[in-house]
């Protein structure tokens, strides 16, 4: 694969970066990239609510007046759904909504939707992501540099507090760590930038 520009974090171009064209050239599969993003967000679901049916509304086991000669429509119970206080049709009840996937399938998903980012141009490639403080104006001058007024994934080696705490108050910015990095994150985002060493932890793990 072609070598990437590499850039500081005021939009300068500090050389270039080689990527594996195994992990990096990867072919388009929207199919195992949908798979992904659907167990993600099942997987997120708490699956806690529910609600009692007729048979699980506590009182109501006495007939509420005589079958025949009141005039009233009949009645059985002063839980059936019709009633205030009653039971509720087709309650929904607690479940599970997780959803496995395969390693190996969450791998090709990930490379894939990495690879087509990469062909879109959604990618900027910086050589170390750090702040001098830990201050909101360090992270919007980088975002005013690149021009990225969109939703951005920013792609971190460790866990940099100064980077995490000044990207904090900036809604379009979401922070992770390189082994956080995920299918859903990186298709969600309209802008992918990610640090030099952070690459090569990729390739280290993916090109085993």
């Amino acid at each position: 694969m072609p070598n990437v520009k590499l850039y500081d974090m005021k939009a300068k171009e500090v050389g270039t970066l080689e990527l594996s064209d195994a992990l990096f050239g990867a072919e388009y599969n929207e199919a195992v990239i949908h798979q992904a993003v659907v167990a993600r967000l099942a997987n997120e679901r708490q699956g806690t609510k529910s609600t009692l049916t007729r048979s699980e509304v506590r009182g109501g086991g006495a007939k509420p007046w005589r079958q025949k000669g009141t005039g009233r429509a009949r009645q059985g119970s002063i839980r059936s759904p019709q009633w205030v206080k009653g039971g509720v049709v087709f309650a929904p009840k607690s479940r599970d909504f997780s959803k496995k996937m395969n390693a190996k399938a969450k791998t090709v998903a990930l490379l894939s939707a990495l690879s087509q980012k990469i062909r879109d141009d959604e990618v900027i490639f910086i050589d170390e992501i750090k702040v001098s403080a830990p201050k909101t104006k360090e992270m919007a001058a980088f975002l005013k540099a690149f021009n990225l007024d969109k939703t951005v994934l920013v792609v971190m080696d460790n866990n940099d507090d100064a980077v995490l705490k000044a990207s904090a108050n900036i809604e379009k910015i979401s922070t992770i760590a390189v082994e956080q990095i995920n299918t859903y994150d990186v298709v969600k985002n309209a802008k992918l930038v990610i640090s030099k060493k952070a690459v090569q932890q990729i390739e280290e793990v993916y090109g085993e």
